[in-house]
């Protein structure tokens, strides 16, 4: 039986980049079940950071975050983990109402938005398909962040392993209880660990993991999600288009190594599992595309699919258990997991240690009582009580 500070279940980057932040506290020890990190949602993810998607809240949890991207840590990563890549949300004539409320809600995080025209959509976007009866207007964002994923895991890991603790993979979790004061952690292999502190970040898994502590669940809902892989139009430079999303939120694509990816925005609910992509869903990523631009698909060379889970209102949870001493939750991250988690690993330090709430974070309006789960009390009864 190994002992530690700290046990993070969860190796994608919620769970490690929580752990690089407790790593300065203790030991940390990181269990993931797979073989690899950041298997399931935060390897299939198009990581990019934008204010196009969540609520007030999830806007400046990604605000708060753009100044780790930005200016990284020195020494946490070889090479650049962001860099500025254009957001272009439009809309057709029907969509403009919710472009406008859209722009309204994104304008006070970001002074580098912009109305724009058909003209200056096609100058950015040569493909999308502008005039009566397809999109007429958008709202540029020059602001986005596009994130290396692969970089951020790895390097939030190397964080963990240099301070001497622990990453683990193929640890996939049996059984868990209270022994004392401890939460004793046991994987289907046979190996234990224990700490004080055991951080629920296992993403889809978050409410298994909690039932295996005998802990009330979140009502985590993981939805599924398809991504698509096209060749651009022939002979054409693609690096500098932006990342294009929809008002009514049915479609977007975004460049990608010299090719397209493209996705239907689709959130089908799924039980935890290894997500593969429906045909129906390819079909649909394929049939948008072709509605939304000019480009004709003849094949599709790569598809996808991932989990985002959410809790009822959709906001990053995290917090110790109402009914559990030392289980801390970290779920619910959606589909802004990756340009949320350097603000959530700072709240994750700040609440399980007991230090004063970060003055950055009340100034941008981000307060305990948005983040940790007692707000989802009642949803949890109700799915209890279900």
């Amino acid at each position: 039986m190994a002992t530690a500070d700290f046990v993070v279940i969860g190796g994608g980057v919620a769970g490690l980049s929580a752990a690089a932040r407790l790593a300065r506290h203790g030991r940390v020890v990181v269990l993931e079940a797979e073989d690899a990190l950041g298997y399931h949602s935060s390897g299939r993810s198009v990581s990019f950071s934008h204010y196009g998607i969540g609520d007030e809240t999830v806007r400046a949890l990604t605000s708060h975050s753009r100044a780790f991207f930005e200016a990284q840590p020195e020494g946490f990563c070889p090479t650049p983990v962001a860099w500025i890549a254009p957001t272009l949300y439009v809309a057709t004539e029907e969509m403009l109402p919710t472009l406008e409320t859209l722009h309204a809600r994104m304008a006070p995080f970001t002074a580098a938005i912009e109305w724009v025209g058909p003209a200056a959509m096609t100058d950015l976007c040569p493909i999308l398909r502008t005039g009566p009866g397809a999109i007429v207007r958008g709202v540029l964002d020059r602001s986005g962040l596009k994130l290396d994923a692969d970089a951020l895991v790895q390097s939030f890991a190397r964080v963990v392993r240099g301070t001497g603790g622990q990453v683990l993979t193929g640890q996939r979790i049996a059984a868990i209880e209270r022994r004392g004061a401890d939460w004793l952690a046991r994987a289907e292999k046979g190996e234990e660990w224990t700490a004080p502190v055991l951080v629920n970040a296992a993403g889809a898994w978050a409410d298994r993991i909690a039932a295996l502590a005998g802990v009330a669940p979140l009502g985590l809902q993981p939805m599924r999600r398809t991504i698509i892989v096209v060749d651009p139009p022939a002979g054409a430079d693609v690096s500098g288009w932006p990342f294009v999303l929809t008002a009514a939120r049915d479609f977007y694509f975004l460049p990608e190594a010299g090719q397209l990816l493209a996705s239907p925005v689709d959130e089908v609910l799924d039980d935890p599992c290894d997500a593969q992509p429906e045909e129906y869903d390819i079909a649909l990523a394929a049939h948008q595309l072709e509605h939304y631009t000019t480009l004709a698909v003849t094949r599709i060379a790569h598809r996808w699919a991932g989990l985002r889970s959410f809790v009822a209102d959709r906001v990053p949870t995290a917090g110790f258990a109402p009914d559990a001493p030392g289980f801390f939750w970290l779920a619910g991250q959606g589909g802004y997991g990756f340009q949320t988690a350097p603000a959530m690993a700072e709240i994750v330090e700040t609440l399980i240690t007991g230090g004063a709430w970060p003055a950055a974070l009340a100034a941008e309006d981000i307060t305990p009582e948005k983040i940790r789960p007692e707000r989802l009390a009642a949803g949890m009864e109700s799915v209890s009580a279900g």
